[in-house]
């Protein structure tokens, strides 16, 4: 009977989306890779997000609680609460775990200019929970501005919060034998001091010209492109350990970039913050101004909000962000989900995006701020997904270069437009290869012959997207700069990428994303 209901409400689902989209046509390059997916041009999302997807995000409740105004925090008196929450969270750490709670009302995170520090966890198990995101709920408030690291440059302001680990990676060796795309295990010339359960980085930085060319291929790189030519190519993945046997190491997922050891690829133990979690709370800056793109590091940075770091497993749900130039960065982390989060206000710089970070799920987002880089992508991140996100006409999705490799947009709906992306020139270009722009809803003005690769737009370039479904009332693509289209203004099925890869490898539906799924 539970099965016929689902299947009913699946199919309604569909057929809602379906009217909606006036066509259906199924996906030829998803046939394909069901049948060889290491061979497909789609790169396997299925591993994004907390525990790969595989566990609903865990509702803790047997932790000590830590509650901010037992440590000297009043909610509401526009008095600094920095140091009492500080203090809470300190206790939590000291514990080895915690739940620091929030009550109703506005706690003030910041009220100091002349600071260089916002609020800081360093250790695992730490959950932060608030008292409701919305009116009568907690809010943790941004009233000024952190000192930035450096004022020349724009992107460095202070998050008023972050989640980190203690410690700093430790090099282990170096990986001495191929390993294709899908492969989970790789050999090295050391285990060191690994252990099963411990994280690493996999890391490569080389500028040889075989390897930029075939990065950027069917493109050259441009002479401006100084972090690409100079510095290299450079990947950075984060993976568990689940089984060491001899030199080789097998890996919790499954490798997203092909490894010849040629290029000098490194393993380094990853010290790192685990099941780290934020419920329930909103974070408001004090950003007022009409906001002006690179103006200053103010408008850039200044109100920066919350930061995870290093985290691992972790997670954030049912927050609020409000009059901030940055709502959340997931950096330098794994297998982290936000999901059923708002950014509001007066507009600014980012909402949320995933920077550095290996299968990074954002989940149900809205951003009706319109903020001049919505939901997305930079610095190296790998299996982003990005899913039933939304965001005014007015904005695009950000990919903000430094190398970002295999991101889904998956049934996002939004502007869509170049430009918007984001990115230093000497960073350039803003994607590489694997942007998969699945079942996409443009609501912004059509575009004829969409241009990723434009002749005269020095800061917009992207790498061979695909693009599997797309309704843009008019807008067509140069298919020659594209790895793949199919279903130009019509619905291709799978409805979700993310949702039927993880179906095919998990053999069905994990039971968080089907109540997701059924939550009106």
């Amino acid at each position: 009977m539970h099965k016929i209901i689902r299947f009913t409400l699946c199919l309604l689902a569909c057929s809602s989306a379906v009217q909606s989209w006036a066509q259906t046509t199924p996906s030829v390059l998803f046939e394909q890779y069901k049948s060889a997916r290491q061979q497909s041009m789609l790169p396997d999302f299925s591993y994004a997000g907390y525990q790969c997807g595989e566990k609903a995000i865990p509702d803790i409740r047997n932790y000590k609680v830590f509650n901010v105004v037992d440590y000297g925090a009043k909610p509401d008196d526009d008095i600094s609460d920095r140091k009492a929450i500080q203090a809470a969270i300190d206790a939590a750490n000291k514990n080895g775990s915690g739940i620091v709670f929030f009550p109703k009302g506005r706690f003030i995170g910041n009220d100091d200019s002349t600071s260089d520090k916002g609020i800081i966890s360093k250790g695992s198990n730490i959950i932060l929970r608030g008292s409701g995101s919305g009116p009568g709920g907690t809010e943790l408030f941004m009233k000024e501005m952190l000192l930035p690291q450096n004022p020349d440059q724009m992107w460095t302001g202070r998050p008023m919060m972050t989640l980190t680990a203690k410690g700093a990676d430790k090099e282990i060796g170096r990986i001495t034998a191929p390993a294709a795309v899908g492969a989970t295990e790789i050999t090295v010339d050391k285990t060191g001091s690994l252990n099963i359960g411990d994280w690493i980085a996999l890391k490569m930085l080389n500028n040889d010209p075989a390897l930029v060319a075939a990065e950027m291929a069917p493109h050259s790189a441009d002479s401006k492109w100084t972090y690409l030519l100079d510095k290299g190519i450079d990947v950075c993945v984060y993976y568990q350990v689940k089984a060491i046997n001899g030199n080789a190491l097998r890996l919790h997922a499954p490798i997203a970039y092909a490894i010849d050891p040629k290029y000098g690829w490194t393993v380094a133990k990853f010290a790192h913050a685990d099941e780290v979690g934020v419920e329930d709370m909103a974070f408001a800056g004090n950003w007022k101004e009409p906001f002006v793109h690179h103006k200053s590091w103010k408008h850039d940075s200044g109100f920066n909000l919350f930061l995870f770091s290093r985290c691992t497993n972790s997670w954030m749900r049912n927050c609020r962000f409000a009059d901030c130039s940055t709502g959340a960065i997931v950096g330098q982390s794994a297998n982290v989900t936000v999901i059923n989060c708002i950014v509001e206000g007066n507009r600014g710089h980012e909402a949320i995006t995933s920077n550095h970070s290996t299968n990074v799920l954002l989940a149900h987002l809205t951003d009706k701020a319109s903020q001049w880089h919505s939901f997305g992508t930079a610095h190296g991140s790998v299996n982003t997904v990005i899913w039933h996100c939304t965001y005014p006409d007015n904005t695009c999705f950000e990919s903000h270069a430094s190398q970002p490799r295999n991101t889904l947009l998956d049934n996002v709906t939004g502007g869509f437009m170049a430009g918007r992306q984001g990115g230093a020139i000497s960073n350039l270009p803003n994607h590489l290869a694997g942007l998969v722009i699945w079942n996409y809803t443009q609501t912004s003005a059509p575009v004829r012959e969409f241009d990723f690769w434009p002749a005269t737009d020095v800061w917009f370039k992207m790498v061979r997207p695909i693009i599997a479904g797309f309704k843009g009332n008019g807008t067509t693509f140069k298919k020659e700069q594209l790895g793949g289209l199919e279903g130009l203004d019509a619905l291709v099925t799978p409805v979700s990428l993310y949702e039927a890869q993880l179906q095919l490898r998990l053999k069905k539906l994990p039971s968080w994303l089907i109540q997701l799924n059924n939550t009106p």
